[in-house]
């Protein structure tokens, strides 16, 4: 699934090509997508500017958002208004600078959803914790976050109601690079460990970020080129193989129906 370095990859290529175009159509070849996508009357407004909130993509018109997800195996792309129309290609936004952008998604657990009014206010971005890039997410906020809470550190990262868009390999691959194993129960992180975490999650999103995300199945970003991040992994899918640091083999768990790997020596 695409996590927060991929859709905000995503956001940064279809930005120039958006930001400022007039819609001039929508074309919907299936709307049962995770919800229905419902009819659409953004003929004429101007795309103002292309945000992301977690996962989603905000496309503010003023008089309301568009609201994009790219779910389990979606991908955004710009392409000529003339583009041939392939399998699981299931909308396209027209835009008045010759070009639109397609929603392609084989498994369908993408979103295109509109809405009028305050777009925090959606029932999807209400109740949503702080960015990890954003200042608010800092070492002391976490502390906070997890005191008394006997769930593991790595699902409480993946909580979207304590950090958003973290998601299971950055979660995994943070917890290697600030030496703290997944298992440990997030209410015994120290504030120095909290700190060290913050730090690390922020390093690794941005690095995912400059590199492209990672590219495991059906991810590429809107000029339909895949992520190199994963070239860089440290414990991320890599059970059994040797640890870059110590040379001890990698281990691998489940935590709430996810995968987690870790170097029982390099996290404690």
């Amino acid at each position: 699934m695409p996590e927060l370095p991929e859709v905000e990859t995503t956001r940064r290529g279809l930005e120039p090509h958006v930001t400022g175009a007039i819609i001039t159509g929508t074309v919907i070849r299936n709307r049962r997508l995770r919800w229905p996508i419902p009819d659409l009357a953004l003929q004429g407004l101007k795309i103002q500017r292309l945000t992301r909130r977690a996962k989603y993509l905000l496309l503010d018109c003023g008089s309301g958002t568009l609201i994009l997800h790219l779910g389990m195996s979606g991908s955004l792309r710009i392409l000529p208004l003339d583009a041939p129309i392939k399998p699981h290609d299931h909308f396209d936004l027209l835009l008045d600078n010759g070009k639109l952008m397609r929603l392609h998604d084989p498994r369908r657990f993408g979103a295109v959803l509109w809405h009028e009014g305050d777009i925090n206010s959606h029932t999807l971005l209400a109740n949503l914790g702080p960015e990890p890039l954003e200042e608010n997410f800092d070492g002391r906020y976490l502390h906070r976050a997890t005191r008394n809470r006997k769930v593991s550190i790595k699902q409480c990262l993946m909580d979207n109601h304590v950090v958003v868009g973290v998601g299971n390999i950055y979660a995994n691959e943070s917890l290697f690079r600030s030496g703290i194993k997944p298992q440990l129960p997030a209410g015994k992180l120290s504030l120095p460990r909290c700190v060290r975490l913050v730090a690390e999650i922020r390093a690794t999103l941005a690095e995912s970020i400059e590199k492209g995300g990672s590219t495991l199945r059906d991810f590429v970003n809107s000029n339909g080129q895949p992520g190199y991040f994963q070239q860089n992994y440290w414990v991320y899918g890599l059970a059994k193989e040797p640890c870059r640091r110590c040379g001890t083999a990698i281990k691998q768990i489940t935590q709430g129906q996810r995968s987690s790997f870790y170097c029982g020596i390099c996290q404690k």
